[in-house]
């Protein structure tokens, strides 16, 4: 009878959780796929719960994210009544650069204490989900690429006190010691923009690819062969950059 009154009572919890939007069951996508690669996403026939819901696919085994962090993460997004891609940063080599101070709240639920190498997946009315209007249903899935604190830089000084003489198309100010980045790498810079002696806040952390097209002019040339830990200035007839190379992807 004890059994019996235990299993009744288990029964009855799960009906309450599931008529309150706890227990999502067949209305969570299932996704599949490598991390870093684009998600394969099976939305199911169910009605979608229009309470938002984050749910962890995958755990990674970097850094946690902190609040406050700008969070670098390839971000899919696809309409749950048809399946068709509302947004996509695979294969663009820009991934999204999500600053948790200012992001909307499920973004932050989303993307707050999570280890980079994680994936996970977020559901909810497009409003919430992905800053536009209305209430339809959008499926998202983040690949979280790493945390940084907005400031991020190398340790030393500050981008904006640069040498006399700048010459140079190419100056190596710091010469780093990390991972070799090389034509097709894909980077995590933190950079200011020069003009004469005039030197604008950095723009906060960004991943790249090291590739023409994907970087402003010079960088390629100016950064392949040289290392993680590295602060490069460089000079071309439009701009200046002084560029730390905080991470490689």
């Amino acid at each position: 009878m004890r059994e019996r009154s235990g299993i009744a009572v288990a029964l009855t919890v799960l009906a309450l959780l599931t008529s309150c939007g706890l227990v999502t069951g067949d209305t969570v996508p299932a996704v599949s796929g490598a991390f870093g690669t684009r998600p394969e996403i099976s939305i199911p026939r169910a009605t979608p719960d229009s309470l938002p819901r984050v749910t962890v696919v995958s755990l990674g085994r970097g850094r946690a994210t902190l609040p406050g962090d700008v969070v670098l993460a390839d971000v899919e997004i696809r309409r749950w009544s048809d399946g068709l891609p509302y947004l996509s940063t695979y294969g663009a080599g820009r991934p999204a650069g999500v600053d948790l101070g200012s992001a909307s709240r499920w973004w932050r639920e989303a993307l707050t204490g999570r280890p980079a190498g994680s994936r996970v997946l977020l559901v909810g009315p497009a409003s919430q989900v992905a800053g536009s209007a209305g209430a339809e249903i959008v499926v998202a899935v983040f690949d979280v690429l790493g945390g940084y604190p907005p400031d991020a830089r190398l340790v030393g000084q500050d981008l904006t006190d640069l040498p006399g003489d700048l010459k140079a198309p190419v100056t190596t100010l710091i010469g780093g010691s990390g991972p070799l980045v090389t034509r097709g790498s894909r980077i995590v810079v933190q950079y200011a923009v020069v003009s004469g002696r005039a030197v604008e806040r950095p723009k906060g952390p960004t991943a790249v690819v090291l590739a023409p097209g994907a970087v402003p002019p010079g960088w390629v040339e100016a950064l392949a062969g040289q290392r993680v830990g590295s602060r490069v200035a460089v000079r071309t007839p439009g701009a200046g950059y002084v560029i730390d190379v905080i991470d490689r992807l």
